[in-house]
């Protein structure tokens, strides 16, 4: 059975995913979707591009995550699906894209600075 990887990152979360031909179970760190993420919104989500292209019944999808929230998860896992699903079908790669969910989204948290109480925050200034 041909077995299809794609890799998603959002923020601090990385996921890896492996896509193969089945009956549309998805399976995150053992565990299932409903079980893993509890909110209905991140089970949509996770399910936009497989719904997207109308594979959602054809492929079991195994997810190895890793890292960050439980938002920046559902993203992450949302962009390595697209990208296994490309992988298993080159010409998805033009409605995924239009769709948005093969751009990866580059924002990072900022760095905390030395001598400021968060990255960019200072502190109240006192004229005298």
């Amino acid at each position: 059975m041909q077995v299809y990887n794609g890799l998603g990152r959002r923020k601090s979360a990385v996921a890896r995913v492996y896509l193969s031909e089945g009956k549309g179970n998805i399976t995150i760190n053992g565990r299932d979707l409903k079980e893993y993420f509890s909110s209905e919104l991140l089970h949509y989500v996770v399910k936009q591009p497989l719904t997207t292209l109308n594979v959602a019944e054809s492929f079991d999808v195994k997810v190895t995550l890793d890292g960050g929230g439980i938002t920046g998860q559902a993203e992450a896992v949302r962009l390595g699906i697209a990208r296994a699903l490309v992988e298993y079908n080159p010409e998805n790669k033009s409605t995924l894209r239009t769709n948005g969910f093969m751009t990866r989204d580059p924002r990072e948290v900022e760095r905390k600075k030395p001598g400021r109480p968060k990255a960019r925050k200072k502190f109240q200034f006192s004229k005298r």
